[in-house]
């Protein structure tokens, strides 16, 4: 468990579930329908990973990525 001062999440949005994220370098992973659902989803995995305020990122940022599909 890294104790960098920020924690990036990658985020992903899914047909079936809304939206799916993940934290690099960390095992930290979650889910959401809703933008709102997700970000208190990702606050509750990332408080669940680490033991205590002291060891816990001071800053979690969102990175959005966007999939096209390209078909012939």
């Amino acid at each position: 468990m890294s104790n960098s001062p920020e924690l990036i999440i990658e985020v992903l949005e899914d047909e079936e579930c809304g939206y799916r994220a993940r934290a690099l370098g960390e095992g930290i992973f979650t889910h959401g329908a809703t933008l709102d659902e997700l970000r208190a989803n990702v606050r509750d995995a990332v408080d669940a990973y680490y033991d205590g305020e002291e060891s816990r990122p001071k800053i979690i940022r969102l990175h959005f990525v966007r999939q096209e599909v390209l078909t012939w």
